[in-house]
């Protein structure tokens, strides 16, 4: 047998073999009908994206800096983005950082993707939420934890529960989305946040808090992380992709374990030497030129209009069984369904009716045919949200 009559999985590790494709990413993939609303996918609204203003920057950046954006570059990243990054965040939630406790990474997804790689050791238990962000543990699960779920509630994590299970199991590290969690919408209240933090110091274990939709709150007041700026037992992870583009991959992770973000730079190294320089040196220009706020603002501004639409529409036309968040920020609410429905089940008869959303379970380590889906209002219409949500409410009528 010659090397090219090889089945490709002979070439495969046991680590690739176990980690299988995102099926958020399968079912977007599939959905190629123009005629389907779509509320399945986590995308920004592209009316959002600064385009004339990032065209400036870009040759801005070129006609200043010339060769500099072309070449390689610092695995940490450029020193004058992490500076405001720093800045912004000292100013906004007196974290009390400088541009050496940041790296900026290939969006924060390659941050969850490095953290696991530095932290995971087989077998070691990472406290997760549940339902929980499908690319935490798409990444997490490379690595070949215990993940430990923990119920979320419409306050945040059940902390009883997570109590409970800490008296007999010893967690490596946590990982939480505080603000508008994907996917379920739902942020954290002060008193969790407090109690949490006390939580973890009794512990001693490292808390993750990705922050990709802090901010984006139409609503409501804006609340201190639960650990970040606290303790060196924090990590933050913050990104560019909600606020300004995901095209350019601009992330970014936060913390003053020094002795952590070595490991992570070190890393990124053997992943990719650094994250695009000309998108960040594009980045950091259009913030130097431009009112971000003013920017965020409009943002929020349209996410509102957006998510009342979707609130109000499924106020009229979904039946009173069905149960929902109201979401104050960020860019979905989650749907619950009566006890023994299965979103999954719904799927087909959805596309066939041309309206999509994601069932509830890619977003669990282990429960299936779950009762409940997650729905995005920020990259339609009000209209069309008022019409997708329609026929969705029609399907739920003849099947509860």
């Amino acid at each position: 047998m010659t090397i090219t009559d090889l089945e490709t999985e002979e070439f495969l590790s046991q680590q690739a073999k176990s980690t299988p494709p995102s099926m958020i990413r399968a079912i977007l993939k599939a959905m190629q009908d123009d005629e389907i609303i779509s509320f399945a996918g986590g995308m920004p609204n592209p009316i959002s994206f600064p385009q004339e203003e990032l065209t400036k920057s870009m040759k801005n950046v070129v006609k200043e800096y010339g060769s500099k954006v072309f070449q390689y570059s610092l695995t940490a990243g450029l020193p004058q983005l992490r500076k405001f990054i720093a800045d912004r965040y000292n100013k906004k939630f007196d974290l009390g950082i400088t541009e050496d406790d940041i790296i900026i990474t290939t969006g924060s997804q390659q941050a969850l993707d490095l953290l696991a790689k530095v932290m995971i050791d087989k077998g070691d238990n990472v406290l997760v939420e549940k339902p929980g962000y499908l690319g935490a543990l798409q990444a997490f699960a490379q690595y070949q934890p215990n993940f430990v779920p923990v119920e979320l509630q419409n306050d945040g994590m059940n902390l009883d529960e997570l109590q409970n299970i800490l008296q007999n199991t010893k967690i490596k590290f946590g990982y939480v989305v505080p603000n508008f969690q994907n996917p379920t919408g739902v942020s954290y209240s002060k008193e969790k946040r407090e109690k949490f933090y006390e939580i973890m110091k009794k512990n001693n274990f490292l808390l993750i808090e990705d922050d990709p939709y802090g901010e984006l709150r139409f609503e409501g007041e804006t609340l201190p992380y639960i650990a970040a700026g606290k303790t060196k037992n924090s990590v933050l992870l913050g990104s560019f992709s909600k606020t300004i583009t995901p095209g350019m991959r601009l992330g970014y992770m936060i913390t003053k374990n020094h002795k952590l973000l070595l490991a992570v730079n070190t890393a990124k190294e053997a992943a990719d030497l650094h994250t695009n320089i000309f998108a960040q040196y594009v980045i950091w220009d259009y913030l130097m030129h431009n009112d971000f706020d003013l920017h965020i603002q409009k943002i929020k501004n349209l996410y509102k209009e957006q998510s009342s639409a979707m609130v109000n529409a499924i106020k009229e036309y979904f039946p009173k069984e069905v149960k929902y968040t109201i979401p104050q920020g960020g860019m979905f609410l989650w749907v619950t369904l009566p006890v023994g429905m299965s979103a999954m089940k719904l799927f087909d008869t959805a596309i066939k009716e041309k309206v999509a959303f994601i069932p509830g379970d890619p977003f669990y380590v282990k429960e299936r045919n779950v009762n409940a889906l997650r729905l995005n209002y920020t990259n339609a219409s009000p209209e069309t949200i008022k019409e997708g949500i329609k026929r969705l409410g029609k399907i739920l009528e003849k099947n509860i």
